[in-house]
């Protein structure tokens, strides 16, 4: 595999992550964004903070609710996450094709305009969405079946991750554990097996281990 091949194989791999990683906390954070600015205590967000395993750097729960959404200085912000996913689709136009990037840069004018909004919901909805079109249109327009693959298991990849901090439940974690099973031996990423088969025991076992979950999900690739 050539330089830029290898280089185009991270890209695609944390378009994926990253895609996830917005979908996944804007859903966790939208959804009750109302409840947050009513209701939210710093023990709140810095729980939240501590889950995710990102620094608590909020000074208060408005710096926070403003921060973490639409910081672009603040490198774990929805909205940072959502510029490297964009980033990456930029660089990959010719692999996934003008459409497919498209999705990507609506979610970030979405984001953008969420951020003059003082009651988001509507344009965080909007950026769900495009995430949600965006992963359709993988399927749909994009020919190269490693290409798709790649995507779909940094998707994968990063959800487990989430899944396992946020302790979701059996049904949740066996359901992404076996779609990435299936779906990573089917594209050109190097991966350690032995970490498939610690997630694919893990969700057999009578108790979820989630921080073994999390140490399988984190060293699954090779490097």
């Amino acid at each position: 595999m050539g330089t830029k091949s290898v280089i185009n194989t991270d890209r695609l791999y944390w378009l994926g992550r990253y895609s996830e990683r917005v979908y996944t906390t804007l859903k966790l954070f939208g959804k009750s964004f109302d409840e947050l600015i009513e209701q939210m205590t710093e023990a709140d967000y810095s729980r939240f903070c501590s889950t995710l395993d990102i620094p608590n750097i909020y000074t208060d729960k408005d710096d926070f609710i403003a921060r973490y959404a639409f910081d672009l200085t603040d490198p774990n912000s929805i909205i940072s996450n959502l510029t490297r996913a964009y980033d990456n689709a930029i660089e990959l136009r010719e692999e996934i094709g003008s459409e497919t990037l498209s999705y990507i840069q609506m979610a970030l004018y979405s984001m953008q305009k969420a951020k003059e909004d003082q009651a988001p919901a509507i344009e965080f909805q909007d950026v769900i969405d495009d995430i949600l079109a965006f992963w359709g249109i993988v399927d749909d327009q994009i020919d190269d079946e490693n290409t798709r693959n790649i995507i779909k298991v940094g998707k994968r990849v990063e959800r487990l991750d989430l899944y396992a901090r946020l302790r979701m439940g059996r049904v949740d974690i066996t359901r992404e554990v076996q779609r990435l099973a299936g779906r990573i031996d089917r594209c050109s990423l190097r991966y350690r097996t032995q970490s498939i088969i610690e997630l694919l025991d893990a969700v057999q076992a009578p108790e979820l281990n989630y921080p073994a979950i999390l140490k399988s999900v984190e060293s699954i690739l090779e490097v």
